[in-house]
């Protein structure tokens, strides 16, 4: 299986959307993966391909606690038939490597509480950080890319206003 992890292009965009809208059952996260991109907010979009196919997708946004800007990871969405293959774990890596070596100081993400914690992904409130929405605890998690930038960091996260006016 010869998977290679890129940058989405402009050919990938009906694809990214076909993937979200399996992955998750229903347009929303295409919808705001669109909303994203054309409003220029994408800092980070990547797909996974085979044999030139897009089977996964992971975008990450801007996402501000304070005066402090980070990036939300978020939606990131694999084909059905494509999960469970580490194919995720590869688009994960490798958007967190990237944003880690442009100084970005944290990510945030909104997901599964017994997958994220592999990669270093933590309970955001044990840094004081909460989310905009009511979300449990667990699922709601920080990762820290530069301690000294995250020195008194804390308050409520805030995402882009897609996230909240897309549907």
């Amino acid at each position: 299986m010869l998977i290679e992890i890129r940058e989405e292009s402009p050919g990938d965009v009906a694809a990214i959307r076909d993937v979200n809208k399996r992955a998750f059952g229903q347009d929303q996260e295409g919808n705001i993966v669109d909303a994203l991109r054309s409003n220029g907010a994408a800092l980070l979009s990547f797909v996974a391909t085979l044999n030139d196919q897009v089977v996964g997708h992971i975008m990450y946004s801007p996402i501000t606690v304070g005066e402090v800007t980070g990036a939300a990871l978020g939606p990131m969405a694999l084909l059905p038939e494509h999960q469970r293959q580490g194919i995720g774990s590869r688009l994960v890596e490798a958007g967190n490597r990237m944003l880690k070596e442009t100084g970005c100081p944290f990510i945030i993400v909104l997901g599964h509480a017994d997958y994220y914690p592999r990669f270093g992904f933590k309970p955001a409130s044990a840094h004081g950080i909460k989310c905009e929405w009511e979300v449990p605890d667990e699922v709601f998690m920080l990762l820290v890319l530069d301690e000294a930038k995250m020195q008194g960091v804390s308050g409520l996260a805030k995402y882009r206003h897609e996230f909240s006016t897309v549907s």
